[in-house]
């Protein structure tokens, strides 16, 4: 750790912040951390997953489009099917590209931003 800095949150934009908020509060099973009109923090996974009001937001489109995707997130999970089945019935959406569905889905969120699910991530 450089000069005391370390990660303390990852930002997702949306134009409807509590919303998603809920989304991956439910699914990441986090605490509602701090909710104003605008932004939501929840907590629970070591770091704060925030979501933030943009005035415009504009849905991501991936794998193409006008508007690519410029972060996502990779949730380890047990069992692929399960997890998927649970996000599905959250709010997600699957991505019609699924490079890899054997190890990895990719599931798009309620304000359109992909993260996989993987059991390809080790153990701490």
């Amino acid at each position: 750790m450089t000069a005391g800095v370390r990660l303390a949150a990852v930002s997702l934009d949306s134009s409807d912040p509590a919303g998603l908020a809920d989304f991956y509060r439910q699914l990441l099973d986090l605490e509602l951390y701090f909710e104003s009109e605008d932004f939501a923090a929840l907590k629970g996974a070591g770091i704060l997953l925030t979501t933030q009001r943009v005035a415009d937001h504009v849905r991501p489109d991936w794998p193409t489009g006008s508007a690519p995707k410029q972060i996502h997130l990779e949730l380890a999970v047990q069992d692929l099917e399960s997890a998927e089945s649970a996000a599905l019935g959250l709010g997600a959406t699957k991505a019609d590209e699924q490079p890899n569905p054997d190890h990895w889905r990719v599931l798009i969120d309620p304000a359109g931003h992909p993260f996989c699910i993987t059991t390809l991530i080790p153990d701490d």
